[in-house]
């Protein structure tokens, strides 16, 4: 099992998990359990949770999934004479974990490992985003993005219906203390639906420019071969297209993986 051990990853992901659990606390006890509206609360209820757990199962495969590290100390003798290099060509060495890097990969301070198409470390996932695991970080962007404007409508609709009806009968709470929840849960929802709407969308475009964040703050040259946006999703969600894009269960079929880039 791939896991970092970092302290600041651990705690921003216990928060990433307590904020879902409290957002759904809220929706489920505070607006829907007490609304006259049978139909209304089971829809918005199913709706949301499994919005919900779609969106933590990708925060745990994004987590939990080896990013695409490269093997740790293969920067042998033996190993760079297996590789059969040609007068002219030349092989880079990371200093840092003694690794032969791959084109494309860079070294990761926090995971402490060189990872292949490395696009940025993530404290909220505990993990590096790269060639494997990119796929369930877009998809916890999305549902997070999801579940919060999801919230932020029922927030609305409930603060409307409190309005009009008496407010000790719009809420099992008191008054006071379902007001209190409600602005948390608005606040909570309107951040993370700007912060996740912006790193999907920064995502999906890193995605199809085929150009990870770390090559765009660079400004590295492109030493690699261009190719079309289609093909490059599914270089990432895996062939062909189908419903499992969207699912966290299934592991990208990416085809053939190209042996390591070592040479240059």
């Amino acid at each position: 099992m791939w896991f970092i051990r970092d302290g600041c990853g651990i705690a921003c992901a216990v928060v990433t998990w307590m904020l879902v659990f409290y957002a759904d606390f809220v929706v489920l006890l505070v607006m829907l359990v007490p609304s006259r509206d049978y139909v209304y609360s089971v829809i918005n209820g199913t709706l949301f949770n499994t919005l919900a757990f779609l969106a933590l199962a990708s925060h745990f495969r994004a987590m939990l999934t080896d990013p695409g590290a490269v093997p740790k100390g293969n920067a042998t003798k033996e190993f760079i004479e297996s590789l059969q290099l040609k007068p002219g060509q030349v092989v880079y060495k990371c200093p840092k974990c003694c690794s032969i890097k791959p084109d494309r990969a860079h070294h990761c301070s926090v995971c402490k490992r060189c990872i292949r198409k490395m696009d940025h470390h993530c404290p909220w996932v505990n993990n590096c985003v790269g060639e494997n695991n990119q796929k369930y970080f877009v998809l916890f962007t999305m549902y997070i993005a999801l579940i919060s404007l999801h919230a932020l409508i029922m927030v609305g609709f409930h603060f409307l219906y409190c309005f009009e009806e008496d407010w000790t009968k719009c809420s099992s709470f008191s008054p006071p203390t379902t007001v209190i929840l409600l602005i948390l849960l608005c606040f909570e929802a309107l951040l993370f639906l700007i912060f996740t709407s912006v790193m999907f969308g920064t995502q999906v475009h890193s995605i199809c420019t085929d150009e990870t964040g770390i090559e765009q703050l660079k400004k590295e040259e492109r030493r690699w071969a261009k190719k079309t946006k289609w093909m490059n999703m599914k270089a990432v969600f895996g062939h062909p297209f189908s419903i499992a894009w969207l699912s966290p269960f299934a592991t990208p079929d990416q085809g053939k993986a190209d042996p390591y880039q070592y040479v240059v």
